[in-house]
């Protein structure tokens, strides 16, 4: 699938009918630690109709493994706190 942002770690629900992944901006190298990003839901039928968006501040880790519920239905996800300069 082509899209403008930079899409990393996509991992499918047990039923295979639901995906998740890390969305970084567009122009971004690489998967760079410390941004606001986007963690993804997508049906697995059609990977461009992005039904949930999750943004929050994050890096490589916020979902670099599998991290679905056993059923399905849930998936778990890592938001850093932002360092107060």
């Amino acid at each position: 699938m082509e899209s403008e942002t930079f899409d990393w770690f996509p991992h499918l629900s047990l039923n295979d009918e639901l995906a998740s992944y890390i969305s970084f901006p567009p122009g971004t190298l690489g998967h760079l630690p410390d941004m606001d990003v986007e963690v993804r839901l997508v049906r697995t039928a059609d990977w461009r109709d992005v039904a949930r968006r999750f943004p929050l501040f994050g890096r490589q880790g916020t979902i670099k493994v599998n991290s679905w519920s056993p059923d399905g239905h849930r998936f778990a996800f890592v938001a850093y706190p932002k360092q107060q300069s």
